[in-house]
């Protein structure tokens, strides 16, 4: 009880945090999204194709898959957690002519079922599409979810693409294309509310190919995933303190086109920064490079990443400023990396 008669001030009201770590849009307040891209993508491919079939390891819901069970419940598979299962039946399908999609976490199809994947899938290059939720840093759940090495171990295994794909339409676009693929292709999928994104730069996906999103002539950002949108927003904060970057956007990374990455790279007096929502270890960063390097290229390079490390549990915005991956900091340390020269 007050002592003076008058009624202590409230405290400031906190504001609640509405979103779960483990399924926390990658959308910033306010920014278009679209629903569940790659189920819908799905759905209306499996209209037209008979053999699209879906499998999940328990986890329908948050890969989207759902989406998918709902409109072809006999062609939808639930195998229960069980990753190694999933893939062993998704490659007996694709022996018997199906073209499997299966889908679970990015953590549990690169660490636990690497060797079902790498004997049963890839060295028979069977046309199985490995759809994988909670990319790099994409969930607040700390290690046991964050699959910040899946590039590097995927990257390892013969006969696999590896796909990163930015936003809902580079999603919705790329499934068809893999499924087209003679071969087995990871993707990292984003799920839920993605971002709308590339709509607005005449982009259409092209699996193995880069498309450079916009020109600079100061900085080239190269980038995948969710890192080509926070270097798109990089790019036009830059550009109000007069510093001109370009972006190009990679989301095949293996194969990796080099073709377009050294054309851009040749264009002279840029800084090349590698942008990857991954750990520094084994992504693009390190693809890019020796791509670079192999060709007889040196320009100034830099690489924003994942740190080589376990990463904290926590609010998704609260650690990509942590770790480096928010527009914020791109800006920061590109800046500071401009002064260096």
């Amino acid at each position: 009880m007050s002592t003076t008669g008058k009624e202590p001030a409230a405290a400031p009201a906190k504001k609640r945090l509405t979103t779960s770590a483990m399924i926390a849009s990658i959308a910033a307040e306010g920014q278009a999204t679209r629903p569940a891209p790659f189920g819908h993508a799905l759905v209306e491919l499996a209209k037209r194709d008979e053999r699209i079939v879906g499998l999940t390891a328990d986890l329908g819901k948050y890969t989207d898959l759902h989406i998918f069970a709902r409109a072809f419940p006999d062609r939808f598979y639930q195998m229960g957690m069980a990753e190694q299962l999933l893939m062993s039946t998704a490659a007996g399908l694709a022996r018997e002519g199906f073209v499997p999609f299966a889908t679970t976490y990015a953590v549990f199809a690169a660490r636990r079922a690497y060797d079902f994947i790498a004997m049963a899938i890839a060295e028979e290059k069977l046309p199985v599409k490995i759809a994988c939720a909670l990319p790099g840093l994409t969930t607040g759940y700390g290690p046991s979810h964050q699959a910040t090495d899946d590039i590097a171990i995927f990257r390892a295994m013969p006969d696999i693409t590896i796909v990163d794909p930015c936003d809902a339409l580079d999603i919705e676009q790329a499934v068809p294309a893999i499924a087209a693929h003679d071969g087995p292709v990871y993707l990292r999928l984003l799920r839920g509310q993605v971002p709308a994104v590339l709509d607005a730069y005449d982009y259409s996906f092209e699996l193995g190919k880069a498309k450079v999103l916009r020109e600079g002539g100061d900085v080239l950002f190269i980038s995948s995933g969710i890192l080509t949108m926070r270097a798109l927003e990089a790019a036009r904060a830059l550009e109000g303190e007069g510093i001109r970057a370009a972006v190009l956007h990679s989301p095949t990374i293996k194969p990796l086109d080099v073709a377009t990455i050294l054309a851009e790279v040749d264009r002279a007096g840029r800084l090349v920064v590698v942008a990857e929502n991954h750990s520094r270890i084994g992504g693009l960063g390190e693809a890019v490079a020796t791509a670079l390097l192999a060709n007889g290229r040196a320009p100034r390079f830099r690489h924003i990443a994942l740190p080589d490390a376990f990463l904290d549990a926590g609010a998704l915005p609260t650690l990509h400023d942590r770790y480096g991956i928010s527009t914020d900091r791109i800006v920061e340390r590109t800046k500071g990396w401009l002064e260096e020269d």
